[in-house]
């Protein structure tokens, strides 16, 4: 049963991840009218480094992948990582509004890095 909920939850987060990642290339997804300054103002920046998008598209998009494949789920979940933390840290400091789905990311990537640290082990030694 458990092996089930994290299939789903995989399957879930990492399509998640590959739409958002694709949405970076192809921009089919319009941007909220209502986002505060400081979010604008971020999004803005990034679009003034070119190389910045796309990288965290490409990233978003080989994670997703790598997490719903269980056989390389517990890479993905490590690629994939530093993304949730930056979506975890845009929600604390500028918009507290999207916190509870931030943290719902950060618990799924940290239940799947939990359920594969013994593939981790051989790293640290």
């Amino acid at each position: 049963m458990k092996q089930k909920i994290i299939f789903v939850l995989s399957l879930l987060f990492g399509l998640m991840f590959i739409n958002a990642g694709l949405n970076k290339f192809f921009n089919y997804m319009p941007v909220p009218d209502n986002l505060p300054e400081k979010m604008v103002k971020v999004g803005q920046a990034f679009m003034e480094i070119g190389w910045l998008m796309p990288l965290v598209g490409f990233i978003e998009v080989l994670g997703g992948l790598l997490f719903i494949i269980p056989k390389t789920r517990a890479l993905g979940a490590i690629v994939i990582f530093p993304i949730v933390v930056g979506i975890l840290l845009t929600h604390i400091l500028i918009e507290p509004s999207g916190l509870p789905i931030a943290l719902v990311l950060l618990a799924i990537n940290l239940w799947v890095i939990f359920e594969n640290r013994a593939k981790y082990l051989p790293m640290i030694k």
